[in-house]
């Protein structure tokens, strides 16, 4: 038995999996989690327990991390699994082209199909210092989507940088990198985080200028301590604006306050781009079900039905 299952001591699976794009197609706006799994054995029941009361929310659905550098790995398919079949949500399970061989990637693949789990996520993933891309089998994530949609009936996402991703020179290069992935077979595309919405209007627009129709569900993380702005620009290369500048100077030594005005603001922008005719909102919840909680609250209707 693979690191992945032996977590767990049985998955069935009776229906046929729902896919990200008949979600998207089918609902007026969505509203979907991001959760991260434990990076060790000992933390697989905290985890579990903290991603099954995001779960408990009825997102449109949930995607699950490989974790910071590949962490987690080995505990996002029993972390995935378990929400589908306890909750009924359906999942994403991120895979990346980090260290892979299509040994393995057609190992987790096929343990995906057993247990019911048909969207994935290709990702190239964060390089780990003294890695060489040169040894794995798909050095992009073109390739990798290409290949994941070879071996199945799988629907396959992509994400996208709307200030561009950290390794390209200009967004243009970036958008052209984009199509190469959109042209190998994937089906939608979710967003780093971003603070400004025009920021991800100004994205859009030029990506459909590309060529690209795919969908482009908004990926928004509520900023709930002083602390998180000194990973931003680490992790997305997200400009903050002066308003949340603001709001952090302002709540430095108030934790309480800063979380408030954090996904406050957070509620802010989600209304707004559903305002501006986006429709789909996907939240990076950090595996914390009070924020998502409150951010499900303040837009009634979303979730739980067809709208």
């Amino acid at each position: 038995m693979l690191p992945e299952l032996a977590v767990h001591d049985h998955f069935t699976t009776e229906t046929e999996p729902l896919k990200i794009t008949e979600i998207l197609e089918k609902k007026e706006r969505t509203l979907s989690f991001e959760v991260f799994p434990p990076k060790t054995y000992d933390k697989f029941d905290t985890v579990r327990d903290a991603t099954e009361a995001v779960a408990a929310l009825k997102p449109d659905y949930m995607s699950v991390t490989f974790g910071a550098g590949g962490s987690g790995a080995r505990y996002t398919l029993p972390i995935a699994a378990n929400i589908e079949q306890k909750f009924g949500v359906p999942v994403i399970h991120h895979l990346t082209c980090v260290g892979s061989t299509t040994e393995n990637i057609d190992e987790k693949l096929m343990f995906m199909r057993m247990v019911g789990v048909c969207n994935v996520l290709a990702l190239r993933g964060d390089i780990p210092d003294g890695d060489d891309p040169s040894s794995w089998a798909f050095k992009h994530a073109d390739a990798l989507c290409a290949y994941i949609k070879s071996r199945g009936d799988f629907c396959v996402g992509g994400a996208c940088y709307p200030e561009k991703h950290p390794d390209a020179q200009t967004i243009d290069e970036d958008i052209a990198n984009l199509k190469k992935k959109v042209d190998a077979g994937c089906d939608f595309l979710t967003t780093q985080l971003f603070l400004d919405n025009a920021v991800f209007y100004r994205f859009v627009e030029k990506v459909r200028a590309a060529g690209i129709g795919i969908p482009v569900t908004a990926g928004i993380m509520p900023i709930t301590s002083v602390k998180q702005f000194d990973r931003i620009a680490v992790l997305s290369g997200s400009k903050i604006p002066e308003k949340l500048l603001s709001i952090a100077a302002r709540y430095s030594d108030d934790s309480e306050g800063m979380r408030a005005a954090g996904i406050g603001f957070a509620i802010e922008q989600i209304a707004g781009l559903y305002a501006s005719g986006v429709k789909n909102i996907h939240l990076y919840t950090m595996n914390s079900a009070a924020v998502a909680r409150e951010i499900v609250a303040a837009f009634p209707g979303v979730l739980g039905g067809e709208n």
